[in-house]
């Protein structure tokens, strides 16, 4: 079992940036698909980014296409998102989850929330105009 903790959340103006970062332990980080989700008051749980567990590849959320740089270190078992050009409606608690034992290549990634088995317990991100 692998167990998430995030980090890098906070208050931000809008046009900043920030990084999140997610630390793994509990289990080797390989072959585990990362993603990074979000959820703003009252709204459902959306999918954000994702990096395949070879890391060359990674899939974004339109919303944040452009603007977000998601990437991992395997030594480290620590995935990143880099967040630029902020927007009052990034603002949410990130979540940042894992899919473990997978068997198709290093470049698939998941981007439904409920093909995640592992969940962090979230950053918040707020961002004032």
């Amino acid at each position: 079992q692998v167990q998430l903790v995030e980090s890098g959340g906070g208050l931000v103006q809008a046009g900043g940036s920030l990084r999140l970062s997610c630390a793994a332990s509990g289990r080797t980080f390989s072959r585990i698909v990362m993603g990074w989700f979000r959820q703003a008051p009252g709204k459902e749980r959306e999918f954000v980014a994702a990096i395949g567990w070879s890391g060359g590849s990674t899939f974004y959320a339109d919303p944040v296409k452009g603007r977000s740089t998601m990437s991992r270190d395997n030594a480290k078992n620590t995935v990143y998102l880099q967040m630029n050009s902020l927007k009052t409606e990034d603002t949410a608690v990130y979540y940042c989850a894992a899919r473990g034992g997978v068997v198709r290549g290093g470049s698939y990634v998941y981007t439904q929330s409920y093909e995640y088995d592992t969940w962090g317990q979230g950053t918040q991100v707020t961002v004032s105009s």
